[in-house]
């Protein structure tokens, strides 16, 4: 079938070309610019040229199909006879005409709007002559010229420029006229606008070496060819890699008949929302002017006052627009953010699409909209943005204290939320800090494992390296610990006990805030509070558990409940964890992580012992005093699980990061052993790897040592037989890590198989486990039906699965990633959200070939990329049991999950319809 011709589409005077299901045609603003008018609100006349003209002009060399002219003609013809006046008259009135861009999805601040195009010298007299106005003619003159000169001339700020040109004028002309640069632009006179549009267009020859244009014919044409261009300048691009907005998609162009807010002070221009984008209240919420145009508004030139005041200053303009709100969420069934003209008391509509609103308002609207019957349970599930839910969790700062703080540097969010506190560069000295009942902000270069006492003490966690899935921001989120990484200004340094940023330096117990939402870092103090949903659900405050917000999340994750088929799990090493993310809705563990518990009370000294160790016999007799703390820690997991299900990573890392580095640690672990210190330095060195990401780790520890696998066993099923003897059902799934040859895994799976059948003898009790692996190197994932011969269940490490596909160091790619992003290697940060086309084949792969050998074979993926959301939605389409994440983040990947499912069932239900629609066509 040949494509159409149409480019342009009409709409005014309740009739329309387009409707509201055209935005891939029309954009969002040209879609329900003519649902508007279908609707029957009051719309200026206009026309939209589609995206395929701007598909066509980048195609085409920036040039345009043949036909669009005549059609933009007809176009404005159709506005002329509407309005009853002519685009570029100079005897009557003209049609004077705004431009807008508009892509698909909302760009703001992709282009300017161009305002009262088609004045010339010649035309503003007429405009003056007519409306008896001078002022009003020439106010719009100027700032046709203004906008006109810089959005499509290009007349902007040199870098040497603090203020647009444009500006420095008005300024100029104020002070020396009126004394004051800072004199209101209402009150400046008609031979004031005169004298500024002469030097507009002075500027403007002086800047580009051409006259303004005065053929109105030919502005619309360098209008539109500048939103066109806009499409893809630096900060489209930019906008579109962060949300991820295909550039194929191209923009509309929207040009409508202009009606004015600025003919004194019975007119005037608003932004405003259906209900409160901050809070979701519905309440009518906006700003406004008199006597302006809708840029003022935005441009904030003045202090605009709030919507509901008008209701003083114009009451049936306000009832007016009170009507319009109706209609549109009527109509729309989504809060709407809305643009608005009034002229001599008539109000008129310029736009509306589905506003934008913060984690907390989603939520509210979403569960408020299913009371009030305009959408069901599932759309709500659905309008919650995944990414957004974090912000219902997290502490945030108070925001007038914000405004007296300063930002001192700026790092990765890598975990949600607020903090304050003292600094500190060590983990024990935060510790401390912390029983003492301070604040702490733990400061380090970078983390490791030894951090954790400190990291558990903190409020929040800062360090001056790391990516988003470093071990700091892996702990942070798991902890529900507000976090900031890669905060590349910082320079810490240990010995001095100081941070440095600039010419600004902080000593340990000085105060510093952070903002792991944004990556901002402050200086001093900062005033913050807890989420009433974390009030309510983990501190079991009653009086949260009474607020709308809770009792909206509350339903909000009932919905998920109903809706999801892949289930969510935790990352959870403590049972206090495991706690809360059960209170979350999670439904087991999908990954402990063993070398954890190693690091709590005196643990430390056995486990460095047992390294230290050459003999079995002297590793053995320091795994004995290991094996009840870690059954301990197993007992207490399982308690609070309450019979879900828990899969517990048997000991990962190389055994050199349990080892002390420096001489005084050294010393220090020599006198609690009885033996020599330079013993215990050789040992150190002996251990050492070059690359121990790919070195004596995982699995192959457990081959060269499997006395450690054997003890980590006996700890796991001992705790098993002892609270199953309590009535409590258990279900663990003992995970072997980095497992790449089936032979690897049959020699951990015969130790694991032996011990449980020691224990469930000994302890005369029986219980049900499973025992599987991590696929986490391609080895593993390419091989995945041989391994599943053996596995029982599959969990995808996507952290080193993603390292070891990309061959990128996720604690070093931090230095390029940003210019991969930009040179469009990478669509977004691959340790974020997972690499579909390249790691998320392997797990497809590893999926696909170990179910055809073990049909029924569980599958889940327990990497960070399980608490992103666009991962999620990965997962699920795979067809994975669960995805493993945070305590802190099981919401997020519960209503990513949920969403997934329904998109899912929604694109089944509809394709036989769109198979048979297909059909028909070909016929």
């Amino acid at each position: 079938m040949a494509k159409s011709n149409k480019y342009v589409y009409t709409f005014g005077n309740k009739k329309a070309d387009g409707n509201g299901t055209m935005k891939s045609l029309l954009g969002g603003k040209g879609a329900n610019l003519a649902e508007m008018v279908r609707i029957g609100l009051p719309v200026p006349p206009g026309l939209t040229i589609s995206t395929d003209v701007c598909t066509y002009y980048y195609d085409n060399k920036r040039t345009y199909p043949k036909v669009l002219q005549k059609q933009i003609e007809d176009g404005v013809a159709n506005m002329e006879k509407i309005m009853g006046c002519k685009f570029g008259d100079t005897e009557k009135m003209p049609l004077l005409l705004a431009v807008r861009s508009g892509a698909r999805e909302s760009m703001p601040g992709m282009m300017d709007t161009i305002l009262n195009l088609g004045l010339n010298d010649k035309s503003v007299e007429a405009v003056a002559r007519i409306t008896k106005n001078e002022f009003l003619a020439w106010d719009c003159y100027r700032r046709f010229i203004q906008m006109y000169g810089d959005v499509v001339m290009g007349v902007q700020k040199a870098p040497d420029e603090d203020e647009e040109p444009f500006e420095i004028i008005i300024a100029d002309l104020k002070k020396e006229r009126y004394g004051d640069e800072h004199y209101p632009d209402t009150s400046l006179s008609a031979d004031d606008m005169k004298e500024l549009v002469a030097q507009f267009k002075k500027t403007v020859k002086e800047r580009t070496g051409k006259n303004f244009p005065t053929d109105p014919w030919q502005q619309l044409k360098g209008a539109i060819g500048a939103v066109f261009n806009s499409w893809m300048n630096d900060r489209a691009n930019v906008y579109r890699r962060k949300y991820n907005i295909p550039a194929a998609w191209g923009t509309a162009v929207n040009v409508q008949a202009m009606v004015f807010g600025n003919t004194g002070e019975e007119s005037g221009s608003g932004v405003a929302f259906t209900r409160d984008p901050a809070t979701g209240e519905k309440v009518f919420y906006g700003e406004f002017l008199m006597n302006a145009q809708g840029e003022d508004v935005v441009a904030g030139v003045r202090t605009p006052d709030p919507v509901e005041l008008l209701k003083k200053k114009q009451a049936g303009s306000y009832k007016e627009l009170q009507r319009i709100r109706g209609v549109l969420e009527k109509h729309f069934k989504d809060m709407q953010d809305f643009e608005f003209t009034i002229q001599n008391k008539q109000v008129f509509m310029l736009q509306t699409r589905n506003g934008k609103r913060t984690g907390l308002a989603a939520v509210r609207i979403a569960c408020e909209m299913v009371k009030e019957k305009l959408i069901d349970w599932k759309t709500a599930v659905n309008r919650v943005p995944a990414e957004q839910l974090d912000q219902v969790l997290s502490p945030i700062f108070d925001l007038a204290a914000l405004k007296k703080t300063k930002q001192i540097a700026k790092g990765l969010p890598a975990g949600p939320g607020a903090a304050s506190g003292k600094i500190y560069f060590n983990a024990d000295r935060a510790e401390a800090a912390g029983q003492r009942g301070e604040r702490v902000l733990l400061v380090r270069v970078e983390t490791s494992p030894e951090d954790l006492r400190g990291m558990i003490a903190a409020d929040g966690i800062l360090t001056a390296r790391g990516g988003v899935s470093s071990h700091a921001a892996l702990v942070a989120r798991q902890m529900g610990k507000v976090c900031v990484c890669g905060a590349a200004e910082l320079h810490v340094d240990y010995g001095k006990k100081t941070l440095t940023v600039g010419k600004q330096k902080w000593k340990e117990g000085d105060y510093l805030s952070i903002d792991g939402t944004s990556g901002a870092v402050y200086g001093g103090e900062v005033k913050t509070a807890p989420s009433e949903v974390i009030q309510g659900l983990i501190e079991g405050n009653k009086k949260a558990q009474k607020t709308a917000g809770f009792k909206n999340f509350v339903q909000l994750m009932e919905w998920c409940g109903k809706a999801t088929r892949m289930v969510v799990r935790t990352n959870a090493d403590t049972p206090q964890q495991t706690k809360n993310a059960i209170a979350f809705g999670a439904v087991g563990i999908g990954l402990c992580r063993t070398e954890h518990m190693f690091f709590e009370g005196d643990r430390i000294t056995a486990i460095r012992e047992m390294i230290i160790a050459e003999k079995i016999d002297d590793r053995q007799k320091a795994l004995k005093k290991l094996l009840p703390h870690q059954r301990r820690d197993f007992e207490g997991i399982f308690k609070a699980l309450n019979g879900l299900p828990a899969t517990i990573r048997l000991l990962d890392p190389p055994l050199h990061e349990f080892l002390p580095h420096d001489h005084a640690q050294q010393s220090e672990l020599a006198e609690d052993l009885g033996i020599k210190v330079d013993y215990i330095a050789k040992r150190v060195h002996d251990l050492h790897e070059f690359n121990p990401m790919l070195g004596h780790r995982g699995c192959r520890l457990a081959i060269s040592y499997p006395e450690i696998a054997e003890m980590q066993c006996r700890a796991i099923f001992e705790a098993a037989a002892n609270v199953t003897k309590k009535g409590i059902k258990v279900m663990p799934e003992v995970m072997i890590p980095l497992v790449g040859f089936k032979r690897e895994l049959d020699l951990q799976v015969e130790i694991a198989h032996r011990v449980a059948k020691e224990v469930m003898k000994a302890k005369g009790v029986k219980f049900k486990y499973l025992v599987g692996t991590m696929i986490e190197i391609p080895r593993g994932a390419l091989t995945a039906n041989e391994i599943a011969e053996t596995a029982e269940f599959f969990s995808f490490g996507t952290n080193d699965l993603t390292q070891t596909t990309l061959g990128m160091s996720r604690d070093d790619a931090g230095a390029f990633l940003t210019d991969y992003q930009e040179a469009d290697i990478l669509p977004t940060n691959p340790f974020a959200s997972i690499d579909q086309s390249g790691v998320g084949q392997l797990v497809e792969i590893a999926a696909e070939r170990g179910r055809a050998t073990r049909p029924k074979i569980k599958l889940g993926i327990c990497g960070e990329h399980g608490g992103d959301p666009a991962s999620v939605v990965f997962c699920d389409k795979v067809g994975l049991n669960y995805v493993s994440c945070s305590p802190f983040r099981v919401p997020t990947a519960r209503l990513a999950a949920a969403q997934a499912n329904l998109k899912a069932k929604a694109a089944a239900k509809a394709a036989p319809k769109a198979k048979k629609k297909a059909g028909k066509k070909k016929k």
